[in-house]
């Protein structure tokens, strides 16, 4: 069966070289029919497919330069967020040294007036105790005064030999002795 296939085309080769002899060149209906065929094709190249095949890459380069464009857009707005961020961070920075500045500012007026509050109860104690030790003095002074008195009327009445009971004269003898204590206590100072 090859082998008739082979005759068959064979011998259709040998009479298309017997009608054209120059391989080369086609024959003038296969030419018109060719050229025909190339101008329809052109045409609808030209006509229906190419308007297409522009449209297309106009609207895919309208949509990369879209893209592009709100990317740069979006950059844009990302920026200018970051720099408004960035923005209010410096305030909030600045606030709160502010506030952390009026707070050691007000610790250490609450520590002065604390410290001043501390020296004046301190100085009230102190003054306190002051009047309490005068009053235990000037109350032991006057109990010592009592009892030097006292001692001093026995001790006269020893001497003297008779008895100093009369409140009048004992009183009047003991603020005699005693002033006199203090006045040579004065003069020896």
């Amino acid at each position: 069966m090859h082998a008739m296939y082979l005759a068959q085309h064979a011998s259709g080769l040998l009479a298309a070289e017997e009608k054209n002899p120059n391989p080369l060149l086609p024959d003038a209906a296969e030419m018109i029919v060719g050229i025909f065929a190339f101008l329809v094709v052109l045409f609808f190249l030209g006509k229906v497919l190419i308007p297409r095949i522009q449209k297309a890459l106009e609207e895919r380069t309208d949509a990369i330069e879209g893209g592009i464009k709100r990317a740069e857009e979006a950059q844009a707005e990302a920026q200018r967020t970051l720099e408004q961020y960035q923005t209010q961070l410096a305030e909030a920075r600045q606030e709160a040294a502010r506030i952390r500045e009026e707070a050691r500012e007000q610790g250490a007026q609450i520590i002065a007036e604390l410290r001043d509050q501390a020296q004046a109860e301190a100085q009230r104690l102190v003054d306190q105790a002051h009047t309490q030790i005068d009053a235990d003095r000037q109350l032991a002074f006057t109990q010592l005064r009592t009892e030097i008195g006292e001692l001093a009327i026995e001790l006269a009445g020893r001497i003297v030999g008779e008895s100093l009971e009369d409140e009048a004269r004992r009183r009047g003898t003991v603020d005699r002795f005693l002033d006199e204590l203090e006045d040579r206590a004065r003069a020896g100072a």
